[in-house]
């Protein structure tokens, strides 16, 4: 599709002969002298300096959304799956960087470079993670309020979504039960896994708000800036990890590593954590960002 550019100033400077440099008015057709003097090539770098609208960034991410409700299920759940799996080494990092900063001065700064890895490696590997579609999904809606869209939404949510969890139970089954890592290593996880449950329900629905607003901010700053798709990613997750804001998926390894290892039970993941971080980050992605990115537009340009 085509980006759709914002139009260039009309107010441009020019060089008057013997005069110095003088702004010049736009002339009667809305165009400066100078603007009118620039070949197509030149006028394509100018616009090529130009941020894209918000209306821009909006058709980007809508459309992507749109690929997303039309996806087939298989392909849904392989992707989730994989981005379950892929979203593990956010923990495992985190404990790696941990188990060798034991005494360093701000080695809790350090270790949280660890969490950005699993999204790295999903948004990167173009994986389906449940808090991306929280945004990208619901902009389709917002357009076409049909029931048809929002049972596609609804299709798409659950079947990442599980798909996700699947992912992610494996990873920690794999920590707990299996010699792919030291053993000393299990009492770093575990101390990790451990600080997430420190949160009452209402921290866990409150920090997810924060949560899904973030990664929904990451995917609109990403379309607005692809080349620095990279930098927005470990700026936005690494804000995440520091300022401990619970996701549905990251926690959900965390969590089910507990769970996995007898130190809490099904309930307790689901009722304490998973439902409560699960709303918040929806409400977060969706009620807040998104409504909010779609009603500007939508006041915008009708």
């Amino acid at each position: 599709m085509p980006v759709e550019r914002d139009p260039v100033p009309a107010f441009i400077l020019r060089r008057d002969a013997g005069t110095g440099s003088d702004p010049v008015s736009p002339d009667t057709d809305g165009d400066s002298v100078a603007e009118q003097s620039l070949t197509d090539e030149e006028r394509e770098q100018v616009e090529d300096g130009q941020p894209p609208r918000a209306l821009v960034l909006h058709e980007s991410v809508r459309l992507q959304g749109e690929e997303e409700l039309a996806r087939p299920v298989v392909a849904l759940a392989w992707s989730a799956l994989a981005a379950g799996l892929s979203m593990g080494f956010s923990l495992l990092a985190r404990a790696l960087l941990r188990s060798h900063l034991e005494g360093v001065p701000g080695g809790f700064l350090i270790e949280n470079i660890g969490y950005c890895l699993g999204f790295v490696i999903v948004i990167l590997g173009r994986q389906q993670l449940f808090t991306e579609n929280t945004m990208t999904a619901v902009l389709p809606l917002l357009s076409r309020p049909k029931l048809a869209v929002l049972g596609q939404l609804l299709r798409l949510w659950l079947v990442v979504l599980v798909g996700n969890v699947v992912g992610v139970a494996i990873f920690a089954a794999l920590l707990a039960h299996t010699g792919m890592v030291d053993a000393g290593l299990r009492p770093v996880i575990g101390a990790i896994c451990e600080e997430v449950m420190k949160n009452a329900p209402g921290q866990m629905f409150g920090k997810g708000i924060f949560s899904g607003w973030l990664i929904a901010t990451m995917i609109w700053m990403v379309a607005a800036a692809p080349r620095l798709k990279l930098p927005i990613i470990l700026l936005i997750t690494y804000l995440i990890a520091i300022g401990g804001f619970t996701h549905i998926v990251v926690g959900s390894c965390e969590v089910l590593y507990l769970v996995l290892t007898g130190q809490l039970g099904l309930a307790g993941y689901a009722l304490d954590f998973a439902l409560p971080t699960l709303a918040g980050n929806v409400v977060g992605g969706s009620f807040i960002f998104a409504l909010i990115s779609h009603a500007q537009v939508r006041s915008e340009h009708g």
